[in-house]
């Protein structure tokens, strides 16, 4: 039998997805990881919301090194997972990054990690990011990556599942960030590297990462609220 093809929207695919996606070796978070957790410096006593939380990735990173941290996902079932996670019982909410259920300036830090990606329209979401943090910082799929064939996907069984995705640009994630009185700090734009090697070693994939190394995988941006 072959393998059938899904589509699917987020909050589905991450239902299904959940049961398995700590487990499943991801070569694009280690590399957003590697690159933004080296960028975010001493963050013991900081406030940290992780919008779009998933399963805590973000969140488990920062608590243990003395964040307050706190969690927004749409999906019910990459929560629970995330409450499995030292430190992170009843740390996330359900919710959608376009209406964050905290209050203004809640936080010191937001980040935005590869959810944004998900929504047709950013706007909203950098309006909400820039009301609940003086900090915003968001990270995606780079969209030149979809030149060359790459999609938002998992396995499982014999299915694959395409998650639906719209890319969104370093430009056009900063002028939506621009608009909401936010102030552009840095931005990155990196490609897999050494230390993502042995993902795709271990995946089989090795001569994939000859081929994939050299192009934009990742955009992150980091921008701050204006003093005016």
């Amino acid at each position: 039998m072959g393998e059938y093809l899904v589509r699917l929207n987020a909050v589905e695919a991450y239902r299904i997805w959940s049961q398995h996606y700590d487990r499943t070796p991801n070569a694009l978070l280690a590399l957003e990881m590697r690159v933004l957790s080296a960028r975010l410096g001493a963050i013991d006593g900081r406030r940290i919301l992780d919008a779009g939380s998933g399963t805590g990735r973000w969140m488990a990173w920062a608590e243990v090194r003395g964040a307050q941290v706190f969690g927004i996902d749409a999906s019910h079932e990459m929560i629970l997972e995330a409450a499995r996670k030292p430190g992170l019982t009843g740390r996330s909410a359900q919710g959608r990054v376009q209406a964050l259920p905290i209050c203004d300036g809640a936080a010191d830090i937001a980040i935005c990690s590869f959810t944004l990606g998900y929504l047709a329209s950013i706007r909203p979401a950098f309006r909400e990011l820039a009301r609940v943090a003086r900090q915003v910082i968001v990270s995606d799929l780079h969209p030149t990556t979809a030149l060359h064939g790459w999609t938002r996907s998992f396995r499982a069984g014999d299915t694959l599942y395409e998650v639906e995705h719209h890319a969104h640009s370093a430009a056009q994630l900063d002028a939506a960030a621009r608009a909401e009185g936010l102030v552009a700090e840095w931005v990155s734009e990196p490609s897999f590297g050494e230390a993502e090697r042995g993902i795709f070693q271990r995946a089989g994939k090795e001569s994939a990462f000859e081929k994939v190394r050299r192009i934009p995988a990742v955009v992150i941006a980091a921008w701050t609220k204006s003093s005016d």
